[in-house]
């Protein structure tokens, strides 16, 4: 028993030295082995997998094979009957020898109707600038012995308007190249202004012109004022031509 404690306060550092050595030598590996969980433990990388499910689609029906090629033979059975009817038609117009005939001479009419309109266009329009005209004047008369008819040689100018007289009556009559009789429509405001002259449609005229010199010589004469008279007193005023 002696030996045993003698030894082992010989070695009793040297028993401690490798304890201590072994402890810590536990340690180390215990330490190292930890850190190698952590490490591994970091890097673990967590994958989600999201599934998306694909788009619901509608069945659709197929289009019925026979149903389409019944209306199609359908449709060209009709278009053939009509086609067969447009060319019974035209061929029944060509014989028809009546209808060639009544056809012709519609379109016959149609390009004579044509030509005497073009000819119409083409005529030219007399100028309508204003002529020179003499005139007879009434001012500081007698209104009795005004007389609405007005001779210049074997031509005349009569004039009817209810209750009123001229003052100043344009003559155009010794301008006609060729004889002829114009009417013109007249329409007189209260102050005797002429606000409306119209000729009247002649029949044996060859000097288109005459209406024009009429027109004019009504535009320009002046009748006595009358606040009595109608706002719009209407009348004529008649002109009588002979060649010159």
């Amino acid at each position: 028993m002696l030996n045993l404690k003698e030894l082992y306060k010989k070695n009793i550092y040297g028993v401690m030295g490798t304890l201590i050595f072994h402890i810590l030598l536990v340690t180390g590996f215990w330490v190292s082995e930890l850190n190698f969980k952590i490490k591994n433990e970091k890097e673990e990388v967590i994958l989600l997998d999201f599934v998306v499910p694909p788009p619901e689609t509608k069945d659709i029906p197929e289009p019925d094979k026979k149903q389409d090629n019944a209306s199609n033979e359908n449709s060209k059975s009709r278009s053939s009957q009509n086609m067969g009817t447009n060319h019974g038609v035209n061929d029944a117009m060509k014989n028809d020898k009546f209808f060639d005939k009544s056809y012709q001479r519609d379109i016959e009419d149609a390009e004579k109707m044509v030509d005497r309109v073009n000819k119409q266009l083409s005529k030219k329009v007399p100028q309508t600038k204003q002529f020179a005209m003499p005139e007879a004047v009434t001012e500081g008369q007698d209104p009795d012995s005004i007389k609405n008819t007005i001779y210049s040689g074997k031509s005349n100018i009569h004039y009817y308007l209810e209750n009123r007289f001229h003052v100043r009556l344009p003559i155009p009559v010794f301008l006609a190249k060729s004889g002829g009789l114009i009417t013109i429509d007249i329409q007189v405001d209260r102050s005797g202004k002429v606000i409306k002259a119209e000729a009247r449609s002649a029949g044996n005229i060859s000097d288109p012109m005459l209406p024009v010199y009429a027109t004019q010589a009504a535009e320009r004469t002046v009748f006595n004022a009358d606040s009595k008279a109608p706002a719009i007193q209407r009348g004529t005023i008649t002109y009588r031509f002979v060649a010159q």
